[in-house]
């Protein structure tokens, strides 16, 4: 292995990522995976975690647990971040992923799924982190990513609770730097543009959606997961170990031209 090679090289260490039984997060779980890194598929619901352990197992080689808890529980998470931590044999990488979307006029959003998204998606990372950062600072070592979105930056009409919760990303992760820096902990957040997956597949097909995606987007195209894995490994790795409290947009450069 190189000097350079070394910067990047994450084998062995221990990764949790939340919400990755499907789509991005499945994605994110996949590239950290054959990086040579074990660990934990997350999902709300035990049977759909392990299908996706199983399956990620299977293409990768890896070694994949599945852990199933609630992000928006303290207890749940609490008890679900131990259990992650005794099954890996520690936790070095942390990815908040989980996430939901919900649409509606703003002036009828019911506030129940503003409850709803802004827990899921903003108190979820702070909750998680919280029980992460207690192993981390320990070991004085550790690497926490959260999952924006151009949304952390951008807004459009009838989502205006992920907009919110997604901009509140962008400050959690400033605030963790301040919070756990001194003590070895980086946290950076990682925030994608629009991207195919099995979750925007009804987007991807609708013309008019994807002609508005292409010519907003200076790449010209919809991201495509890969695309997420370079920045995702950079962040987990000695090569960011300077980095700290960044959000990094990987969106064809949309948050960078009007």
């Amino acid at each position: 292995m190189t000097s350079a090679e070394r910067y990047f090289d994450i084998t062995g260490r221990k990764a949790l990522v939340t919400g990755s039984s499907r789509g991005i997060g499945y994605s994110l779980a996949r590239g950290l995976a054959q990086a040579g890194v074990e660990l934990a598929v997350h999902g709300r619901h035990a049977e759909g975690a392990r299908a996706a352990a199983q399956r990620l197992a299977q293409e990768t080689g890896a070694q994949v647990h599945a852990v199933s808890f609630d992000v928006t529980d303290p207890d749940s998470v609490a008890e679900g971040v131990a259990q992650t931590v005794e099954d890996l044999g520690g936790l070095d990488i942390l990815v908040n992923n989980a996430g939901i979307q919900r649409r509606h006029a703003f002036t009828e959003f019911p506030v129940d799924e503003w409850n709803e998204v802004i827990a899921t998606n903003l108190s979820s990372a702070f909750l998680v982190s919280q029980q992460a950062a207690k192993v981390f600072v320990a070991q004085r070592r550790g690497k926490i990513i959260n999952i924006g979105s151009v949304q952390s930056q951008l807004a459009r009409p009838s989502i205006t609770p992920y907009s919110a919760s997604k901009g509140g990303i962008v400050m959690l992760t400033k605030g963790l730097c301040a919070d756990l820096g001194p003590q070895g902990v980086q946290a950076n957040a990682l925030a994608p543009g629009y991207f195919k997956t099995e979750l925007t597949k009804t987007l991807v097909e609708d013309e008019q959606f994807t002609a508005w995606v292409t010519g907003r987007t200076p790449a010209a195209r919809w991201g495509d997961v890969d695309d997420l894995v370079g920045t995702l490994l950079f962040l987990a790795s000695p090569a960011s170990d300077f980095v700290n409290g960044q959000t990094i947009y990987v969106d064809g450069g949309m948050t960078a031209v009007v």
